[in-house]
């Protein structure tokens, strides 16, 4: 069965319709571009990098508020310090893989810095989750022009999901993971607005994992599907942007970053010991010019307008989650190692048993 979307499935989850294109690049302005790395000599790569820029790419000039909340710490995610003191993102944000970090963020200052010649400073935010079962991590395969590449070709409109960027060689509930984005529509008093999710997912265990509230993992078991590795310890990681054009400010940012646990719980992701689980959240409902010397205009959305984009954003994060395993294909990687997709004959066979039994 040809790899499709969780919607292309029948299956739909949560209250609120999504976006034209139901990912992140709803939110007006972000643009999303990947670098994807498969190959098997001199070393074996299953690697990659993912960014994702607001502004139209012009994030630098035109800053926004954003705020990230650490679920499980057993991860790194850059720039941090400055987002929390600050409360603002001025940087496209990039995704790889965990002994590539450096590189990453290396790559996004010298891109901003020959972009924009009077900048002498940047914290730009770089996050990461572990591929080394099926990627050579150690090979450092991730360069500064695949980040330049990744920028160069980041763009609006429906985003490749599965098996590309940062997700290239990530496993997630013990099935093959990676990339994955949704979105919803609000309307509230003060506006229409859009949330929009992306994960890189790389997380989980099999019996935990659930669609919708069934418990999908526990009727597929290793006899149908094997897992990945002969003993899957219960770690991992899970990488989540959130972004939307709400007027939020950072402590509203935060207060949305958090509700990616909801998102996430509802999947089966418990934020084990070994988990790096971290989520940002950034609004471009407000404008931050760079060099402003006047006081800056800021809208604020009343708090109390605030639950409709809490329930939206749960409602992205848990479907980007399964788009990513929908759409990841099986993949043989590093010392032979193979994670296996997600049946989605199965899933739908499943789904539909439990839809029967509900509807009876």
């Amino acid at each position: 069965m040809p790899r499709q979307r969780l919607r292309e499935l029948g299956i739909t989850i949560g209250e609120f319709p999504p976006g034209p294109y139901n990912a992140i690049t709803d939110v007006p302005g972000i643009l999303v571009g990947h670098t994807t790395l498969i190959y098997d000599a001199p070393r074996v790569a299953r690697t990659g990098v993912t960014v994702i820029s607001a502004r139209h790419g012009d994030i630098y000039r035109d800053q926004c508020y954003g705020a990230y909340h650490s679920f499980n710490g057993n991860g790194e995610m850059t720039g941090v310090h400055w987002l929390e003191e600050s409360g603002l993102i001025g940087a496209p944000i990039a995704i790889t893989n965990t002994h590539q970090v450096g590189v990453v963020r290396d790559a996004l200052v010298t891109y901003e810095t020959q972009k924009y010649a009077d900048s002498q400073w940047l914290l730009p935010i770089v996050a990461e989750t572990y591929d080394g079962w099926l990627n050579d991590i150690n090979g450092f395969h991730v360069t500064q022009e695949d980040v330049f590449a990744a920028l160069g070709n980041a763009q609006s409109g429906p985003v490749a999901e599965g098996n590309v960027g940062g997700g290239t060689g990530m496993m997630c509930h013990w099935f093959k993971g990676g990339i994955g984005t949704s979105s919803r529509q609000v309307t509230l008093p003060a506006g229409d607005y859009t949330v929009g999710a992306l994960v890189q997912a790389n997380y989980g265990t099999r019996r935990h994992l659930r669609v919708d509230g069934v418990s999908v993992g526990q009727l597929i078991d290793t006899d149908k599907v094997p897992s990945p590795r002969p003993t899957h310890k219960p770690d991992g990681s899970i990488i989540v942007i959130v972004a939307t054009d709400a007027p939020l400010l950072p402590q509203q940012c935060k207060r949305l970053a958090q509700r990616a646990t909801v998102g996430l719980a509802r999947v089966g992701g418990t934020g084990y010991n070994g988990s790096g689980d971290i989520f940002l959240a950034f609004a471009t409902g407000n404008h931050v010019p760079l060099d402003t010397a006047t006081p800056v205009p800021i809208h604020m959305l009343p708090n109390q307008q605030m639950d409709q984009l809490f329930d939206a954003t749960a409602e992205a994060v848990e479907e980007s989650i399964l788009n990513a395993l929908c759409a990841a294909e099986t993949m043989t990687g590093f010392q032979g190692h193979t994670a296996h997709a997600l049946p989605l004959d199965e899933l739908q066979r499943i789904m539909r048993a439990h839809r029967s039994i509900v509807g009876a």
